[in-house]
């Protein structure tokens, strides 16, 4: 056995449910919690609903602060989002949450029908999203992409990090219509801050510039790819890094024009299925619009039910660690 085989941490349970934040790494506590309630302070319109989940979504720092508009469904995504609709065809400006699997799985054709197809003010703020748990397919939305990108209308934002969400809630809340946020919770990794970084919804930003390489990414396969970026630096190859925090509508505009810029390996990095997210949504754009790559990859999730265990390995056995994804994208340029 290696000496650093030796030195490597033992991974305990723990580190089935741990912060995507890596050792070290400056952090937020609860950045979606703390926002809406300052948001709420001046928008009295805003309530807040879960399905049993605050304390999992940091809802509860809402319930703490404004208990009388605050309501908790119990363990019933379905009655969440009926009622969740009935309060914005009040005027209400709902914010609903609970876990992507169940919001999305659990819950799909309420939002469909209730929410979706009447255009109203609910905001949807759904937490573990893809991989960013270790508790097998029943906790894992690898495909809540997939099924919420067929809603007509619906906007589905993926935020990087802490300072995404911060800014991306009060912009969901004055757009008009359904909104779907991919929500990280707890210990939110802060990264954008470096990067003279703006939200803007609907809107796509690059972060980083390189000739080699072009990183299109979202939540926080974005912090990868820009640790990734700067890892690549040591052989001499150029990452350039566009944040799509928007899926839907993507910014096809960003997208094109940072695709057609150079010639370059293209490879599209999620925390979600390589079907029907990001990836699929970057490819027909280009497609459709007859930009052709050099080369184009995509760094996802497989289409399979993953496994349980602790993030760290299981980031690492489908390829969406640092060190993995990496080692892909140089065996891509090879």
């Amino acid at each position: 056995m290696s000496t650093a085989t030796e030195k490597k941490p033992r991974l305990t349970t723990s580190a089935m449910i741990a912060s995507i934040a890596g050792e070290g790494q400056r952090v937020k506590a609860a950045p979606f919690g703390k926002a809406l309630v300052e948001l709420a302070a001046n928008r009295p319109e805003i309530v807040g609903m879960t399905a049993d989940l605050a304390k999992y979504t940091d809802l509860h720092l809402f319930a703490q602060a404004y208990p009388e508009r605050f309501y908790q469904m119990g363990m019933a995504e379905q009655l969440l989002m009926g009622a969740a609709g009935g309060m914005a065809k009040e005027g209400l400006v709902p914010f609903a949450t609970t876990y992507a699997v169940f919001g999305t799985r659990r819950a799909y054709d309420f939002i469909h029908q209730v929410i979706a197809e009447e255009n109203l003010n609910v905001k949807m703020c759904c937490a573990l999203p893809g991989l960013t748990t270790g508790y097998g397919p029943s906790h894992q939305a690898t495909e809540d992409l997939a099924m919420m990108r067929g809603i007509p209308g619906l906007t589905i934002v993926d935020p990087c990090d802490a300072l995404d969400i911060e800014q991306a809630v009060p912009q969901i809340a004055a757009h008009n219509g359904p909104v779907y946020m991919r929500l990280l919770r707890g210990n939110v990794p802060l990264v954008l801050d470096e990067y003279d970084y703006q939200f803007e919804l609907g809107k796509a930003k690059r972060l980083v510039d390189g000739d080699a390489v072009l990183i299109i990414s979202s939540g926080f396969m974005t912090m990868r790819a820009l640790e990734v970026a700067q890892a690549l630096k040591a052989d001499n190859i150029g990452v350039a890094v566009l944040h799509c925090p928007t899926i839907k509508p993507l910014d096809e505009a960003a997208v094109l024009a940072e695709v057609a810029a150079k010639p370059r390996l293209v490879v599209v990095a999620e925390n979600h299925s390589v079907i029907g997210g990001l990836g699929e949504a970057v490819s027909s754009c280009l497609l459709q619009n007859g930009v052709q790559p050099t080369r184009f990859r995509l760094a996802g999730l497989p289409d399979a039910y993953l496994d349980a265990g602790a993030l760290p390995t299981l980031h690492d056995r489908y390829g969406i660690s640092t060190s993995a994804l990496s080692g892909r994208i140089k065996a891509w340029l090879d």
